[in-house]
């Protein structure tokens, strides 16, 4: 499991590796002059030459990229704003300070909105999955089929927007999103993304509903399971025992996937409910042509992704050991 686990990392070493190179050449290669942006409206042509200096916007691109793959490790001084200790993932053009601080700073928002979104949609999603196996051609296998179809046709901004009027401001059922910390106040911090995760995790759960009832329908169908209705086993246990441990596998797969995926939807329910997020902080990003700050996201986007991977591949691992021999 340990030479399981290194191969893993070092293949996500590489990974990123390379995400950060194509990111930095696609990024500062465009025509625009990221220094004409940090400079700001009104920048004389000796402002605009030193802004270029201390950003060492002077130099190749590989020699930029070289710079700013060590700075990870050793860090960087910019002569004109001080230092940016490692790991230095770059210097903001908007706000004039080093982008990691930001980006840890509206992580906690992101982190537990799509951990608690995850909780979410597997809780109701593989809860109905089952339900909708254990009763198959049931009027409720019927009515979990149609409502997850309904609801994986939709869109987050279109769900959030009719929830947030019709169970915040019409009815009251549901408090007004908003950013809170675990650590200081857990009530607020629950109440706040209480709303944000159920509809962040509306347009998962329904996949998860009709992926877990085909997936024990398709094991409950198995040799090895009616051999064990034949010998007397009792029903409950053959369906969790066989059918469910059977399906865990594809489950956890596809969560792998979706924990990525649940990113791109933070982007859109951060900017739907006004959380401040590192979703909405590329929007932000985007629209100030914060060069700096938005390659930072993209960089800690991806090894987010790359880190669920790996917790989804020992799990599987875990489950599976044929998979360590892979």
């Amino acid at each position: 499991m340990f030479r399981f686990l290194v191969r893993r990392m070092l293949g996500a070493g590489a990974i990123l590796l390379i995400i950060s190179a194509i990111t930095f050449c696609l990024f500062y290669a465009v025509p625009a002059d990221p220094a004409r942006s940090f400079c700001g409206k009104i920048c004389s042509p000796t402002d605009l030459e030193t802004v270029r200096t201390n950003l060492g916007m002077n130099e190749a691109l590989p020699l930029q990229y070289w710079h700013w793959f060590v700075a990870l490790f050793v860090g960087r001084t910019y002569p004109a704003w001080g230092d940016c200790a490692a790991p230095c993932l770059g210097y903001s053009f908007t706000n004039h300070e080093p982008v990691l601080a930001t980006i840890l700073d509206r992580f906690p928002t992101t982190i537990s909105l799509t951990l608690g979104a995850a909780v979410v949609f597997l809780v109701l999603g593989v809860g109905a999955g089952m339900l909708a196996a254990h009763k198959q051609g049931s009027l409720l296998d019927k009515s979990a089929s149609a409502i997850s179809l309904t609801f994986s046709s939709m869109q987050i901004y279109f769900i959030g927007t009719l929830a947030m009027y019709f169970l915040v401001r019409q009815t009251g059922l549901l408090p007004e999103p908003h950013d809170g910390s675990i650590t200081q106040d857990p009530a607020a911090w629950f109440s706040g993304l209480l709303l944000p995760w159920i509809v962040l995790a509306l347009i998962f759960t329904a996949n998860y509903t009709r992926m877990t009832r085909s997936s024990m329908i398709e094991q409950l169908s198995e040799d090895h399971v009616r051999t064990a209705r034949a010998k007397g086993m009792p029903g409950r246990t053959v369906f969790l025992r066989y059918a469910w441990r059977g399906s865990l596998g594809q489950i956890i797969t596809i969560l792998g996937i979706d924990l990525g995926s649940l990113l791109g939807g933070a982007i859109i329910t951060e900017t739907t409910f006004n959380l401040h997020g590192i979703g909405r902080l590329s929007i932000d990003a985007v629209v100030d042509n914060d060069l700096p700050m938005l390659m930072a996201v993209v960089v800690v986007a991806a090894g987010l992704i790359v880190l669920f991977n790996i917790i989804v591949d020992a799990a599987y691992a875990l489950i599976d050991p044929r998979i360590r021999l892979a």
